[in-house]
């Protein structure tokens, strides 16, 4: 294994938590101490070790992709000096000092995963996602390769309500992936020309562009006010009475400009902690 160096501060516990916290992942597979993906037919594993993390195969290609995995481009240190001005942020990023959010590499798997996420758990939606890759991606030694684009526009709706998807989200998913969109040519348009592209595809609406802004895209300004969970986190952390509603918690975001992503995912880690 060859030594990735990553930016301090870095938790490899924290930071990939969410490839274990709701079951496995076929294509992020935690497997005997090390997290898995096949990038380009190849098996990559990561793992922890003093002063980053060791991956094998690592060169460019491999790099790319396991950085984003890792969350390793966010500016932790410019949000740590601005949490400190507020005393709810101040403790978490105590708490949870090297937490980076991962972030998934292809903008087309991250669409289809929210689709399956979609008004379910996330344990369900993790056995539903891990049934479609098993029948429709490609092994590797380890992990699976998520389904391509083609594989996915030849699926059946049949087949893939067979694998638990409704029949709706099921839709969504076939017409996502035979649909002319670039998804590629999002990554350089500005936030709200991301979300109006996206919230024109059936079956993508604003919660799923949300969050393809803030764990695809890595965009900083983020706020996905939509997410259960995240007016969960809110509402707790600066509610004082019921769960405030979609609209004050997007009011609230302007609190945290311009770290509203960074925001969102410390605050989930602290809605979800013990």
């Amino acid at each position: 294994m060859a030594l990735l160096r990553l930016p301090e501060p870095y938790d490899f516990e924290l930071s990939t938590g969410r490839y274990r916290a709701f079951g496995p992942d076929r294509a992020n597979l935690w497997h005997d101490g090390g997290l898995h993906r096949v990038v380009a037919g190849r098996d990559v594993r990561i793992a922890a070790t003093p002063g980053g993390v060791e991956v094998e195969p690592l060169d460019e290609e491999t790099e790319a992709v396991v950085r984003r995995l890792l969350g390793a481009d966010f500016d932790l240190a410019a949000f740590y000096e601005f949490a400190r001005a507020d005393a709810v942020l101040a403790g978490l990023v105590e708490r949870f000092a090297g937490l980076r959010p991962p972030l998934n590499p292809d903008p087309f798997e991250t669409l289809v995963t929210s689709i399956t996420a979609q008004q379910v758990s996330l344990h369900a939606a993790f056995s539903i996602r891990n049934r479609l890759i098993e029948r429709y991606g490609e092994p590797g030694a380890v992990a699976y390769a998520f389904p391509t684009r083609a594989a996915l526009a030849n699926a059946s709706e049949d087949e893939l309500a067979a694998l638990g998807f409704s029949r709706r989200k099921a839709e969504y998913v076939t017409g996502l992936a035979a649909s002319a969109l670039d998804l590629d040519a999002l990554a350089g348009l500005p936030d709200d020309a991301v979300k109006d592209t996206l919230v024109g595809v059936r079956g993508l609406g604003e919660w799923t562009a949300d969050w393809f802004l803030a764990r695809h895209l890595a965009r900083p300004r983020a706020w996905p006010a939509g997410d259960l969970a995240v007016r969960k986190a809110v509402s707790r952390f600066y509610g004082d009475g019921p769960m405030l509603s979609i609209q004050d918690v997007r009011a609230l975001g302007e609190r945290f400009d311009p770290f509203q992503n960074l925001t969102a995912h410390y605050l989930l880690a602290g809605l979800m902690a013990p």
